[in-house]
């Protein structure tokens, strides 16, 4: 049984009761079915930017190898950025606007041209990237106790909640992406650890293979998006009240900040 309209009526209840949902896979959605699920993330998209909201940008999701086996797939998969989910750095967030919260540090492109083909190389990349940012992911997901497959989380906007970006913009030329080393901390102690390399090799992978994907969609990325290229690190629960903080070598740092109870 394939129910697009139902699965994002699903979605769309769980957002606004506060309320998770059991898994779609298996019964709104085949299981394995990843097309269908893009179905139900684009309904999703479309009644965002029919509310006026503004697409910023993407992100990518599962650019971890080990990530990758656990769900049985072998390739990452992407979600839409829109205004409202950009917190600034530092800002509290009121806990009640998430369901299920994590965190992950990742690193962020901006780009600074479009990439319209789909057989993007490295060169185009590196011309198109304007900068880069410290950045962390707050995660999301709106399946009942995270009991998500491949097909929950495409389906769920690739479990996405919000996202803070730094404020130190730094080029591609003074960066290795690959052998950048990452922190995330709470309360001053390391609660995940990783490296550039944790995201498909290097995150211009991630990058690429994005462009690519939406480029062969006939959405390309344009100028001015935003890009979350994928964890560098384990993502971490969300305690209401905490602060964490990301430091990325040779990008500077970004903090998320929780309220301990609702808030604005």
């Amino acid at each position: 049984m394939i129910d697009i309209e139902a699965a994002a009526r699903e979605l769309t209840v769980a957002r606004h009761e506060e309320k998770p949902c059991p898994p779609l896979r298996g019964r709104l959605l085949p299981e394995g079915d990843v097309e269908s699920a893009y179905q139900v993330q684009q309904v999703h998209t479309r009644q965002r930017l029919d509310k006026g909201h503004r697409r910023v940008g993407a992100k990518i999701g599962l650019t971890s190898r080990a990530v990758q086996e656990s769900f049985g797939v072998y390739a990452p998969d992407f979600g839409v950025l829109f205004d409202d989910m950009a917190v600034p750095d530092g800002v509290e967030v009121a806990i009640d606007r998430l369901l299920q919260p994590r965190v992950e540090a990742e690193i962020a492109f901006v780009l600074g041209a479009d990439l319209p083909d789909e057989r993007v190389t490295t060169v185009d990349l590196l011309r198109a990237v304007d900068h880069v940012l410290p950045a962390i992911e707050i995660v999301d997901s709106r399946i009942a106790g995270w009991d998500i497959s491949i097909v929950d989380t495409v389906a769920d906007n690739a479990s996405s909640g919000l996202f803070v970006l730094g404020t130190t913009p730094r080029r591609l030329a003074d960066v290795d992406l690959r052998l950048c080393g990452m922190v995330l901390e709470h309360a001053g102690e390391p609660v995940s650890v990783g490296a550039g390399a944790a995201c498909l090799g290097n995150p211009l992978h991630a990058l690429q293979w994005l462009a690519a994907t939406m480029a062969r969609a006939n959405d390309p990325l344009r100028a001015g998006d935003v890009v979350l290229s994928g964890a560098l690190g384990p993502m971490v629960p969300v305690t209401p009240g905490a602060a964490y903080e990301a430091r990325i070598s040779g990008l500077g740092s970004v903090r998320a900040c929780f309220s301990k109870d609702g808030g604005q």
